[in-house]
């Protein structure tokens, strides 16, 4: 057993078990005076129509289309697509200089008509159409023999980049496997194949024993502050029973899920009474047509706020030249979000 009131003063490092990285708390830390940048609060309304969005329905887009009158969800193909799809497929290995061609496709995913709404404004059955329309996505990207990689995620918030407040995600399907779920793949099948169980299945368990970090678990969910977390409040959603990626769930399990994306957004908003900001994503297994059974999907949410609705967290100095590092421990930030709950 873990013994919690060491992890909550003194300095230790936690290791994430799905990629096998280390990060750094401080706990100590919290109790020094803060004198930190404090940034200008966004507005909060906004009409449930934008003439000059680009994403609201009939609206014409920057690259000249024009949306239809859309009434629940709607996607299409990026304008200005970070990724390509190769006419010319090139490899330059020239000593220590390597490059590859990389093709592929973005989609934007409008969640909603509505231009006033976020997730955390929308119920559990609206939310329940975009997880639907994620599945569609994945099923139809992942079939194409160019990709191998579906990244679904969502920047949320003009602190994270976003440049449209319009409820919306991305989908990036790519040929190659992206660093970050590479790192997720080793690590999830070699746990596999030493256990024959689950990594995320197994971890879960442990979360649930104890209840430390446990935000919020309904039959086929839990929503839990990951133990190696970064980002102050920092979340994951986690299907109870095993699944490679969000097209094996059943209707009921979609309508569970949906009320966990529900909850966890709706609660975030309470934090700091502010529409939150975050990116969020969901890593599930490749599309490549290997064998992924040992893939657990998981969608996580990275919220940048620290102390107030106007200071975040930066990702500067130490952090960039050596290993995250947080102040706030995950059974603190657990903590929070169920007392607002």
């Amino acid at each position: 057993m873990i013994q919690t009131d060491i992890l909550q003063n003194q300095s230790h490092k936690r290791y994430n078990i799905l990629t096998g990285e280390w990060v750094l708390v401080s706990p100590h830390r919290t109790k020094r005076p803060w004198q930190g940048q404090q940034e200008k609060r966004a507005a909060e309304e906004r009409p449930s129509y934008d003439e000059n969005c680009y994403l609201c329905p009939g609206n014409e887009r920057a690259g000249g289309e024009v949306n239809p009158e859309y009434t629940d969800t709607f996607a299409f193909t990026n304008d200005f697509a970070a990724l390509q799809s190769q006419s010319d497929p090139f490899v330059i290995n020239d000593g220590l200089l390597k490059a590859e061609s990389e093709e592929g496709t973005c989609r934007v995913i409008c969640f909603s008509p509505n231009h006033s709404k976020s997730l955390a404004d929308m119920d559990t059955g609206a939310i329940e159409k975009v997880v639907s329309l994620w599945q569609d996505e994945y099923r139809n990207l992942g079939q194409q023999k160019n990709i191998n990689y579906v990244q679904i995620f969502e920047n949320k918030g003009a602190v994270m980049g976003c440049s449209n407040p319009h409820p919306h995600g991305q989908i990036w399907a790519q040929g190659s496997v992206p660093n970050e779920v590479a790192k997720k793949d080793a690590r999830q099948k070699e746990y596999y194949t030493t256990h024959h169980t689950s990594l995320l299945s197994d971890y879960v368990s442990q979360e649930i024993s104890t209840g430390e970090r446990l935000v919020y678990e309904n039959e086929h969910f839990v929503v839990l502050v990951p133990f190696w977390a970064v980002w102050p409040f920092e979340t994951m959603i986690v299907p109870r029973k095993q699944q490679s990626h969000i097209g094996e769930l059943t209707a009921e399990e979609k309508t569970a899920f949906a009320d966990a994306i529900r909850f966890i957004t709706a609660t975030y908003d309470k934090v700091f009474d502010c529409s939150f900001p975050y990116s969020s994503g969901i890593h599930q297994a490749p599309t490549n047509g290997e064998n992924n059974d040992h893939w657990h999907w998981h969608m996580t949410f990275y919220p940048p706020l620290l102390r107030s609705a106007t200071v975040k967290k930066f990702m500067v100095g130490y952090e960039m030249f050596a290993m995250p590092q947080r102040d706030i421990t995950a059974e603190s930030a657990a903590q929070r979000l169920r007392d607002l709950a």
